[in-house]
């Protein structure tokens, strides 16, 4: 018994050992640890577990696992992957300049990049892919066609496309190249005096293409500028501080990264002579306005540059960097946290303090913290920029978005390009009384259905009637607001006609002009436009704004 006892002090000893030398805090052993866990259990259940285990597979699911317990913008980039991420950060890749979007069982073009080796080769919005270098991408399921259809620069694919019009497939030889993407789809004067650009995303050409079309809106006559930033998701840091710098004065503080490591730590300051730091500016921002989106319209608030005009914007106050793994993957870092000039940080998420069902939530206003821009008006962190004049989002009637979504609007847009190919638009197109008679008789032939919420609130009313056996009593009624319903149904077309008109002329000029179709756009039903044009017309408004004298 004595050994026994002796036995078990020096195994405990043993064991004791490693977590005197190593404590509980130290990080670096805890990793270790664990990893040897994973490595060991991994090793034994793919050499005992009944079936055969997919490594790749499995270990992607397990960190992608992993990193859903941050935030959603840390991310792996395993090797297959890096083109997207080149994409992602540069705005190039290689490939042949289409996007290729996967419904009903087929893969539809539904954007062509202008000048690129599709739009050469005439491959045409609407098109459905069928064979790409002979295989049929119809037939086979879980084809991955955006990596068919990359490839090295100077390399060819070959294409069979069904068309609209055409009994039998088209055959079509695709170079490819460099694709680049652009940052500034659109720029041009709204009137004699105001410029507008559209700045759709922030990748390594984000300054230079704004910087350009500023330069040529001052070229025709610009005075004021509207700076569309709706929709941004953001992108390179550098560039927004860049694009910050082009309307702020040169050593002004940009923006302030701190994060848990000391080298994140940095405040970003304007370096450059700026282009012009007078000129009246409104900036249009949204719910979908993000990150870099938010610091150069924060950063304009904060130094009270330029009247905000919209919604709230998204408020991602995050800020990631890329570091190099293993066998060429990379990874995604949330690192830190970014500060504009005010000390706001208009991080609206708190991904450590998750509700139960896993969702996060808006910091409450109470618990949001004022501060003050260069003039002295008052704003709040933690929820997004707000914009000084705030618009309504418009809400799209359900018929709209029905036949958004069901590719109505798409289709159709495919059928007027081909039947009036000669026939290019100019500004300000519209579609005639004629034209919107011949889609709802089209329509007619697709036999159009949807469903209302009011019909889905009266279902769940039915069902809750059912299960507490009293439909009897309210049979009748819901029968009769059913009828109503159908009724009003039959005139929404009619009814919503002009936004049905705006859908379908936006569609069918990207069918001529891709990612240009903006420059054709009447910015008539532009209601956040509309209002920084009534406010430009309105100067010591403007200024009142900006002293917060409003």
């Amino acid at each position: 018994m004595k050994n026994l006892r002796r036995f078990t002090l020096i195994a405990l000893a043993v064991v004791t050992i490693p977590f005197v030398a190593f404590k509980y805090d130290d990080r670096y052993f805890e990793i270790a640890k664990n990893l040897d866990i994973f490595a060991t259990m991994f090793k034994e259940l793919n050499a005992y577990y009944v079936d055969e285990i997919n490594p790749n597979k499995a270990m992607r699911l397990s960190i992608e696992s992993m990193l859903k317990q941050l935030d959603p913008y840390t991310n792996f980039f395993p090797e297959d992957d890096i083109e997207d991420y080149m994409t992602m950060t540069t705005g190039k890749y290689n490939g042949i300049g289409a996007t290729v979007s996967h419904r009903d069982n087929k893969h539809v073009v539904v954007m062509i990049y202008e000048g690129s080796p599709a739009d050469k080769a005439g491959m045409k919005i609407g098109d459905e892919i069928v064979k790409v270098d002979g295989v049929d991408v119809v037939s086979r399921k879980g084809v991955d066609i955006g990596r068919l259809m990359k490839g090295q620069t100077g390399t060819t694919v070959k294409m069979s496309v069904k068309r609209f019009g055409q009994n039998s497939p088209l055959d079509l030889v695709v170079g490819r190249d460099i694709v680049k993407t652009l940052n500034v789809p659109h720029s041009g004067m709204i009137n004699e005096e105001v410029g507008y650009i559209q700045l759709n995303d922030f990748t390594a050409t984000a300054a230079k293409e704004v910087k350009s079309a500023f330069n040529d809106l001052k070229g025709q006559g610009m005075k004021k500028l509207i700076l569309d930033l709706r929709g941004n998701p953001g992108g390179l840091l550098n560039m927004s501080v860049e694009i910050c710098n082009a309307f702020l004065p040169k050593d002004q503080m940009i923006v302030e990264t701190r994060g848990k490591v000391a080298e994140w730590n940095h405040k970003y300051m304007a370096l450059e002579t700026p282009l012009d730091t007078e000129m009246p500016i409104v900036a249009l921002i949204n719910s979908q306005s993000a990150s870099a989106a938010e610091i150069v319209s924060g950063t304009l608030q904060d130094y009270d540059r330029a009247v905000l005009i919209g919604q709230r914007s998204f408020g991602k106050g995050l800020v990631q960097t890329t570091r190099d793994l293993s066998y060429n993957t990379k990874m995604k870092i949330t690192t830190a946290k970014y500060y504009i000039p005010s000390g706001r940080c208009i991080q609206a998420l708190d991904y450590s303090h998750r509700n139960p069902d896993g969702s996060v939530g808006r910091v409450p206003d109470s618990l949001k913290t004022a501060f003050k821009t260069k003039n002295g008006r008052t704003v709040y962190d933690g929820g997004g920029v707000d914009p000084d004049i705030k618009t309504e989002v418009p809400i799209m009637a359900a018929v709209t978005a029905n036949l958004i979504q069901k590719n109505y609007i798409f289709d159709y847009a495919t059928k007027y390009y081909f039947e009036h190919v000669n026939q290019k638009p100019k500004d300000k197109f519209s579609i005639q009384e004629a034209d919107f008679q011949e889609f709802i008789s089209w329509l007619k032939s697709k036999d159009f259905t949807y469903t209302t919420t009011m019909e889905k609130n009266l279902d769940n009313l039915e069902a809750s009637a059912k299960k507490e056996n009293s439909l009897d009593l309210v049979q009748e009624q819901i029968k009769s607001l059913r009828d109503k319903i159908n009724q009003g149904k039959q005139q929404d077309l009619i009814k919503n006609k002009e936004d049905i008109k705006e859908q379908l002329e936006a569609e069918i000029l990207s069918r001529y002009y891709y990612q240009k179709a903006m420059k054709f756009v009447a910015f008539d039903r532009d209601k956040e436009v509309q209002e920084a044009l009534k406010l430009f017309k309105d100067m010591p408004r403007y200024n009142a704004i900006l002293k917060g004298s409003k």
